[in-house]
């Protein structure tokens, strides 16, 4: 099972509230982006290659280094989670200020062996409508999600793929409720710390969809017991997760309590920033 690590990092909020000030003046996107081939394999953990080129990504957050530079957390395709030391990257006149931002899909460069690599180009690809208002805070909570659980180097092509869905269906005003519990569940299950959702764990009989269950975050689903304090879901709702399908309204509220408790077991109790903002100010 690939470990989960838990970075501490206030600036997500702050960076959210910069982008959504300025979200309106983005401009449309009409070329593609190419999908990762999906894969079946558990996640694995990737050699640091010495130079890698065109490499699709996405910025998930990036934070100053030394007087011009930045370090960049970028999420790949096929090598994962990497961070990348962007040299010169602050100077007024980069070519690289405008291209290393959030929700860009970006084909990426990189030399070295080290935890933080060398960036040594960056160019926009395209193929995404920009996030704006809520769209853009949900996507900010999107990355900080990766950013606090998924570990470095950590191949994940097909959780890749499921992040570009999100983003493109927050674009299009899809329900975000239900666009962030799809998310939130191929997380868990790419990331290798949650398995199927369609077996009881205690009897190794399917799920019936009449039962009530708790999901053990170490184990997956056994039947609920009275004096369980762990978040109570029928059956139906997870099976009803597993397909993807949230059109019942049981399921979207009984969706919501059990990721929210599954994530904070995951994270040891860390906050997540734009979680709260979130919850706050559209009860999702």
């Amino acid at each position: 099972m690939a470990a989960l690590i838990v970075e501490v990092d206030s600036s997500f909020a702050a960076s959210a509230d910069e982008q959504l000030a300025s979200s309106g003046d983005a401009g449309l996107v009409q070329t593609a982006v190419t999908p990762a081939k999906t894969t079946t394999r558990r996640p694995r953990t990737l050699e640091k290659d010495s130079r890698i080129a065109e490499q699709p990504g996405f910025v998930l957050h990036s934070y100053p280094y030394k007087e011009t530079s930045l370090i960049v957390d970028v999420f790949t395709r096929d090598h994962g989670r990497i961070a990348l030391v962007a040299k010169g990257a602050k100077r007024p006149h980069s070519k690289l200020r405008g291209v290393l931002q959030t929700f860009q899909p970006l084909s990426v460069s990189w030399s070295g062996k080290a935890e933080v690599r060398t960036l040594t180009s960056a160019e926009w690809v395209g193929g995404l409508l920009p996030l704006e208002k809520s769209a853009l805070l949900c996507g900010f909570y999107l990355n900080e999600l990766l950013v606090k659980l998924l570990a470095r180097d950590d191949s994940h092509p097909a959780l890749f793929n499921h992040y570009v869905s999100a983003l493109n269906q927050l674009a299009h005003d899809e329900p975000a409720a239900i666009v962030l519990r799809k998310f939130e569940r191929a997380l868990l299950k790419e990331s290798g710390v949650s398995g199927d959702w369609k077996i009881c764990t205690a009897t190794r009989n399917p799920l019936l969809g009449g039962i009530n269950y708790v999901v053990d975050p170490e184990r997956g689903p056994r039947p609920a017991r009275p004096a369980d304090t762990w978040p109570h879901v029928a059956g139906k709702t997870l099976l009803d997760m597993e397909k993807e399908d949230y059109s019942d309204a049981a399921t979207q509220m009984q969706s919501k309590f059990l990721m929210r408790f599954l994530l904070a077991h995951h994270l040891n109790g860390a906050p997540l920033n734009t979680r709260q903002i979130l919850i706050d100010l559209l009860q999702l």
